[in-house]
């Protein structure tokens, strides 16, 4: 008999969405897990860096295509574009967060969940 890992969806999501950000390498990919801050709005966040605004639609665009090919679903809000200097792909329980670097800098979104567990992602 083979035993097979049960991951949660937002677990499994949160993992297609480190790697859809490493296929275009994006950098500083942290995941936040919120599940444990009762304030929080989703189980985690997942924020990376880039160092264009091309690179950030490409990140974005590589995380849309990796979750929806594993599970044909396609994020309930995305906002950010038209800049691309911070765009925000959400699927209810992860939020993507993909940063132009001087604006991630800026924003300190980390500093703002100091109570949740890191984990620190290395790009590919």
């Amino acid at each position: 008999m083979v035993k097979k890992k049960i991951v949660a969806l937002s677990t499994y999501l949160s993992e297609l969405a480190v790697h859809g950000i490493q296929e275009k390498k994006g950098e500083d990919i942290v995941r936040l897990d919120l599940k444990n801050i009762h304030t929080s709005v989703a189980d985690y966040f997942i924020i990376a860096s880039a160092n264009s605004a091309t690179q950030v639609k490409a990140i974005a665009d590589s995380v849309e295509k990796e979750i929806y090919k594993a599970t044909q679903a396609d994020p309930r809000h995305k906002e950010g574009f038209e800049s691309a200097d911070w765009i925000i792909l959400d699927y209810f329980d992860v939020v993507v967060h993909i940063f132009k670097t001087e604006k991630r800098h800026f924003y300190g979104i980390e500093e703002l969940w100091g109570d949740a567990e890191s984990t620190n992602y290395q790009s590919a």
